[in-house]
C-alpha cells in the first residue's frame, strides 16, 4: 500500500508524484511556449568624433505577448535614450519599481571592457521591464522604446 503525501510537505516528495505520473510529449517540448520574450542588447557601435562622440546599441526583440505591436523587431538606442526611458517609465507607472541602470562612466568610456559591461546591464534592464506583466499591459513607452524606430524622447516628455 502506498503512503499518501500530503500536498503540504515540506519536502519535494508530493512534487516529485506529480511530476512522475506524466511524461512530457514531442509537441510540449518542442512547440512555441505559450507565451515568450526574448530581449537581447547588441552590435554596440561608436560614432562621432572627441567630445561628440557616442556609442548606441541594437536591441533584438522576439515575442508573441500580444501587447507587443510586432513579433519581430531591431532598433537601436543610446545610452541617453535608456536614461529617458527609464525615466519615462517611472513616472508612468508608480506601481512598478523600475530598476536602475547601469552606472554612468566618466573615463575610459569608449574601451571594449566598458561598453561590454553596459551592454551586459542594459539587456539585463530591459529584461525584466519587459518581462513585467504590469508594464507589458499598461505602459505605453515600452513597446515603442523595444519596436519603434523611429522613437524619440521628446515625444513622451
Amino acid at each position: 500500500m502506498s503512503a499518501t503525501v500530503s500536498p503540504f510537505a515540506r519536502s519535494s516528495a508530493y512534487e516529485e508524484s506529480l511530476l512522475s505520473d506524466r511524461q512530457q510529449s514531442i509537441e510540449e517540448m518542442y512547440s512555441v511556449p505559450e507565451s515568450f520574450l526574448e530581449i537581447e542588447v547588441k552590435n554596440p557601435q561608436t560614432h562621432g568624433f572627441g567630445r561628440k562622440m557616442y556609442t548606441d546599441y541594437e536591441i533584438m526583440c522576439k515575442t508573441n505577448i500580444p501587447a507587443f505591436k510586432l513579433r519581430h523587431s531591431i532598433v537601436r538606442r543610446r545610452y541617453s535614450d535608456f536614461e529617458a526611458f527609464r525615466d519615462i517609465l517611472e513616472n508612468e507607472s508608480t506601481r512598478v519599481n523600475i530598476p536602475p541602470l547601469p552606472g554612468k562612466v566618466f573615463t575610459n568610456r569608449f574601451s571594449d571592457e566598458v561598453i561590454e559591461s553596459r551592454r551586459e546591464g542594459l539587456e539585463r534592464f530591459l529584461s525584466i521591464v519587459a518581462g513585467h506583466p504590469l508594464l507589458q499591459t499598461g505602459s505605453q513607452v515600452l513597446c515603442a522604446f523595444l519596436q519603434d524606430p523611429a522613437w524619440d524622447k521628446s515625444q513622451w516628455v
